[in-house]
């Protein structure tokens, strides 16, 4: 198939379908009009041969033939983008559109506080961060990247790990005043857990500890079942409950002495959390962006020791000259 200028044009309508969500918003976005946009892509199927959008009157979805040529033109676009800006010496390479798919914990308790200083870095990027409790389809769905705990499922995402968070048992100092400290996991039986839903099967999170090779399961009950990260550590700060949350995303309270953990001898529960994006070409610069600032927030360098006060010099004696010998 010949490479020409209008299978160009018409690729990058394309991208701006998909990114869009419909025609009416890519021809804005291109300086068209919607018929000109529907043009395009008509002309576009008719050149590889295959429909590449189901169009109903109240939806727009990619093909699977769609999907798979979006994926892979997808990164050239950008590509081609971040080349036109280096080359055009603009002070600012990050710019336009970043849609980022994450789950309510990474978005309310990790990057939220943080979001400031990113826009502030960015004048020229627009942030669309989209808490969801399903990955979905990314590239369908027109997401850059997205950043999720767990395994990530099988696919042809690149999938980059970024760290292991211990998943840790806390409650507050006048939760265990009040009901006293368990001295092993198994004593939890006694206690107000909080539970967690699980969104895949609906179901509270199972209570895990390990410790090396050694994993106990522990039966825990309570009058609470909550879904919503930012309620969960509520709650917990109330100091009516136990719960389990990834230490990642509670490390101000920890170190303040808000939340004490319970079993700092059952360090060994992790969860890694990955960043997923489509291209397995040089992700886009805005895409490199958000990664190296979500690195920032949840592996944050050393804090510098501060400065000692420099030891005060004790005088010292004045020394006699000594006499010189007689010539």
């Amino acid at each position: 198939m010949t490479l020409d200028g209008r299978l160009l044009s018409n690729v990058s309508v394309l991208a701006a379908v998909v990114e869009g969500g419909s025609f009416a918003n890519a021809a804005t976005a291109l300086g068209l009009t919607p018929s000109g946009v529907s043009r395009s892509i008509a002309r576009l199927e008719a050149r590889i041969g295959v429909r590449l959008f189901d169009r109903t009157t109240r939806s727009l979805n990619l093909t699977d033939e769609g999907r798979l040529l979006y994926a892979n033109i997808n990164p050239l676009v950008l590509g081609i983008e971040d080349a036109v800006t280096t080359a055009s010496g603009a002070s600012g390479a990050v710019r336009g559109r970043l849609r980022v798919n994450t789950d309510a914990f990474t978005s309310r308790l990790l990057l939220a506080p943080h979001l400031p200083r990113f826009v502030a870095l960015y004048p020229e990027l627009t942030l669309e961060l989209i808490a969801r409790e399903q990955l979905g389809d990314l590239v369908a769905e027109g997401f850059d990247i997205a950043v999720r705990f767990g395994e990530p499922p099988s696919s042809s995402l690149v999938a980059r790990k970024l760290m292991d968070s211990r998943v840790i048992t806390v409650a507050t100092p006048a939760y265990l005043e009040r009901h006293g400290r368990p001295a092993r996991p198994a004593d939890l039986a006694t206690h107000a857990c909080l539970q967690v839903r699980n969104p895949v099967t609906g179901q509270p999170y199972t209570w895990e500890f390990h410790r090396g090779r050694k994993q106990l399961t522990v039966p825990t009950t309570g009058r609470l079942l909550l879904s919503d990260p930012g309620t969960v550590l509520t709650t917990t700060l109330a100091g009516i409950c136990v719960a389990q949350i990834k230490a990642v995303g509670i490390q101000p309270q920890l170190d303040s002495g808000e939340l004490v953990d319970l079993f700092p001898d059952w360090p060994d529960e992790r969860l890694p959390i990955y960043a997923l994006y489509p291209s397995r070409h040089l992700p886009a610069a805005k895409v490199r962006a958000f990664i190296d600032f979500v690195m920032s927030v949840i592996v944050p360098g050393p804090t510098p020791a501060p400065a000692r006060a420099p030891k005060p010099v004790k005088p010292t004696k004045p020394v006699k000259p000594k006499a010189k010998p007689a010539r």
